[in-house]
């Protein structure tokens, strides 16, 4: 087996790592903190002007027609450097309108590969304690759509949006041109700086086609929960990085303290961890960009994204002491991040509890086994 990237794959590496490394150094983190900006809109543009924000969308829609796996590479590289741009979420919705949806959504797809138009999206409410608030019940003109979306990423500037609703008992996906009327916006920033909104919707009626296939969300929750743990690794990579050179600096008792064999075990923790987390990572974008099913691998990935994450955010930011609570020392940031991507992913107990369910269904491990049953998916 030969697991090197491509010469292509390392080179969207390569210059994601520079764009974003450029851009987001220390100084500029500062000044961005207190802009108040919804997001880095010249990175946005250099994104935009390089193509990163269409590697997932199709070649016919103006996109680069590319798999998880580059899409990954450029996710970690944004993680390291924490970059406030929609990379995942504006071409997984135009990559799932793409692949779903009806004719009538290729404007969207269109514009969102030439950077016209920005695109959303939000499952969240496959994993949220309170379920999906949004409605879909059918009318004569299609679908009547009352209820609400919580803290939509970049609600107020997204032209439109890929939301979960529930329709006839089920959830589907359902895209929203975020300008209609109908639609009242409520805008906050999270924690760890991104801008969301969320969206109050009454009396909003849309057409048969607006709702896409039921197999659309299996499709896109697959794909975000590899978005989302692609930027985690990226955090949690730097972070580790970022402390080992602290730890490798800083001194108490005339020693430096990456010399006290408590803090050299609770850095190895945070590195296997890491790698733990980029094992199952790489095999679940394996199985996506191969056409395999991958349900239990998107769980267990979802779930070693959410424990990594809370443990080497707080192992870091521990041995770094008071400094690590200093707001002008960077640290912190990365604590917020990984956090914020914990909760975006569901948590880890809500992943395990559905890898448990999962497991109770399947007496054998897909990713070892494939089985005739996935097969036949």
């Amino acid at each position: 087996m030969d697991f090197e990237l491509s010469e292509d794959q390392r080179a969207i590496a390569q210059m994601a790592d520079s764009l974003f490394v450029d851009h987001c150094h220390d100084d500029y983190m500062r000044q961005w903190d207190i802009s108040g900006e919804p997001m880095m809109a010249p990175l946005w543009k250099l994104c935009i002007e390089t193509g990163l924000q269409a590697l997932a969308i199709p070649e016919e829609h103006g996109g680069s027609g590319l798999g998880m796996t580059e899409l990954m590479l450029v996710l970690q590289a944004q993680g390291k450097a924490l970059a406030q741009v929609p990379l995942w979420r504006h071409q997984l919705a135009a990559a799932t309108l793409a692949r779903f949806a009806a004719l009538g959504s290729a404007q969207w797809i269109a514009k969102a590969a030439s950077g016209e138009a920005l695109l959303s999206l939000s499952i969240d409410g496959l994993n949220s304690a309170l379920g999906i608030e949004l409605q879909a019940t059918a009318c004569a003109d299609g679908w009547s759509i009352n209820g609400r979306v919580a803290a939509l990423s970049l609600g107020d500037q997204a032209h439109a949006a890929l939301v979960v609703v529930q329709a006839k008992g089920e959830p589907r996906l359902l895209l929203l041109d975020l300008s209609a009327p109908q639609i009242q916006k409520l805008s906050a920033v999270l924690t760890h700086g991104e801008a969301v909104a969320d969206l109050h919707i009454q009396g909003l009626t849309v057409e048969a086609g607006a709702l896409l296939p039921a197999e659309a969300v299996d499709w896109l929750e697959l794909r975000s929960v590899a978005a989302l743990a692609a930027l985690q690794l990226g955090v949690s990579q730097e972070q580790v990085r970022r402390t080992v050179a602290y730890i490798s600096e800083r001194r108490q008792f005339e020693r430096v303290i990456g010399s006290f064999q408590a803090v050299q075990m609770s850095m190895a923790d945070t590195h296997i961890a890491v790698e733990a987390l980029r094992t199952v990572l790489w095999q679940l974008a394996y199985r996506i960009d191969a056409g395999l099913p991958a349900p239990s691998e998107a769980l267990a990935t979802a779930w070693m994204a959410c424990e990594a994450g809370h443990r080497i955010g707080h192992v870091t930011q521990h041995v770094h002491g008071g400094i690590g609570v200093d707001l002008t020392y960077p640290i912190h940031r990365f604590l917020y991040w990984s956090r914020g991507l914990c909760l975006a992913l569901g948590g880890s107990a809500a992943s395990l509890e559905r890898l448990g369910d999962w497991l109770n269904d399947n007496d054998k491990l897909g990713w070892k086994y494939d089985l005739e049953e996935h097969q036949a998916l």
